[in-house]
């Protein structure tokens, strides 16, 4: 049987797109997948859940300023190397696909030493780190849009595929009325989901506390907020308002049908949880993270997004201090309830136009007519 190794990692933005592919392959061809990432990161749970065998390896973190981690995590990443140079050694794939992220390099760098073939896939606006290093060892390299074209060299423009971002499988039968069952809300209950990413995100969480008064005053708000601060969801809010708010810690496998089930979306612009949104025609309010600590990736995708159409967008202004250009809770409050009263608004913001593509399937094809060739090869090899 055809072994096909999958790479990246370090959130769940990584994992869940490399997924969808899977789920098109197999439906297409017998094979047989496993997943290198971090030995611990969340990853291992993701895929693990999927059935897939997961293979840990050291991974040192990909910085663009100067660190003394720097020096460190270089130790790791050799590490993460050889540790990956064995996996394919034994395991033996005819292809290995990487997603992204720092997790991702030492596996391509390691395939490419052993004439293992490597295609790449970045799901922003614009290459991260991880990409730009692993175009030196993919001979494909796929990307969200066209206009990410401009973002790489010309020495590897031949290799560049416009595919879109792969979606779960699961969001094409995505179901609210399973989300409401979920969520214990009646029909008639509207809904703005709150997603910080796959971790939460404090600025958001805070935002949304100070603002919860009037977000309550239309909707149920449903709160993704992390580990780290569900324990304590009321904050500022009074006994009688519990009732319309209902804080999560993070949401596994019914998150296609709580989207379906929301009227408005406010969330990261993570390239991930944007695409899945806009898969069910849900209008987004999008506050990007943004800082020191980022390219400002999703500061792009959210400008993207917001051209197009498809969402509003709150603090896109990617200063190295994130507090200095905090976002007032009165804004946030003042544009979802100007959402919440104007459903043409919200209707058009849904149907907006940003890419047409079924990336999962088109990436599992190309993937398929790989293996065609490695058959082909093989045979007129003697093999």
């Amino acid at each position: 049987m055809v072994s096909i190794a999958f790479t990246g990692g370090g959130t769940g933005g990584h994992v869940y797109p490399g997924l969808a592919i899977i789920s098109k392959l197999k439906e297409s061809m017998s094979c047989r997948v496993f997943w290198i990432g971090c030995g611990t990161g969340m990853e291992r749970a993701i895929v693990e859940n999927e059935g897939l065998e997961f293979f840990g390896i050291p991974a040192g973190k990909l910085r663009r300023y100067f660190s003394l981690r720097n020096f460190i995590d270089a130790f790791k990443i050799l590490a993460g190397f050889f540790a990956a140079l064995r996996v394919l050694k034994r395991e033996r794939p005819e292809l290995l696909f990487s997603k992204g992220g720092f997790v991702s390099v030492p596996p391509c760098a390691a395939a490419k030493f052993l004439k293992i073939p490597v295609f790449t896939h970045e799901s922003d606006y614009s290459p991260g780190l991880a990409t730009k290093i692993n175009t030196h060892f993919a001979e494909k390299i796929f990307i969200p849009y066209k206009e990410s074209e401009t973002f790489f060299p010309d020495a590897v423009k031949e290799k560049l595929r416009v595919s879109g971002n792969p979606i779960r499988s699961e969001f094409a039968s995505a179901d609210p009325s399973k989300g409401r069952a979920f969520l214990s809300l009646d029909d008639d209950e509207r809904i703005l989901l709150v997603l910080g990413g796959s971790q939460g995100s404090r600025e958001i969480n805070k935002l949304v506390r100070s603002s919860l008064p009037q977000l309550i005053r239309y909707y149920t708000v449903v709160h993704q907020t992390g580990e780290d601060e569900v324990s304590d969801p009321g904050g500022v809010i009074f006994q009688n308002q519990i009732e319309r708010y209902k804080p999560y810690a993070y949401f596994k496998n019914e998150i296609p049908h709580i989207i379906a089930a929301a009227e408005l979306v406010l969330c990261r612009s993570g390239a991930g949880t944007i695409w899945e949104c806009k898969s069910l025609g849900k209008p987004m309010v999008l506050i990007p993270f943004r800082g020191s600590g980022t390219r400002g990736d999703q500061v792009e995708n959210s400008r993207l997004f917001e051209k197009a159409g498809a969402a509003i967008c709150l603090g896109t202004e990617n200063t190295a201090d994130n507090e200095a250009n905090g976002i007032d809770p009165a804004e946030l409050s003042a544009l979802v309830i100007s959402l919440a009263e104007d459903p043409q608004r919200r209707k058009a913001m849904g149907e907006a136009k940003i890419a047409e593509s079924n990336a999962a399937a088109f990436i599992a094809e190309e993937i398929s007519l790989r293996m065609k060739k490695n058959s082909e090869e093989k045979h007129y090899a003697g093999d």
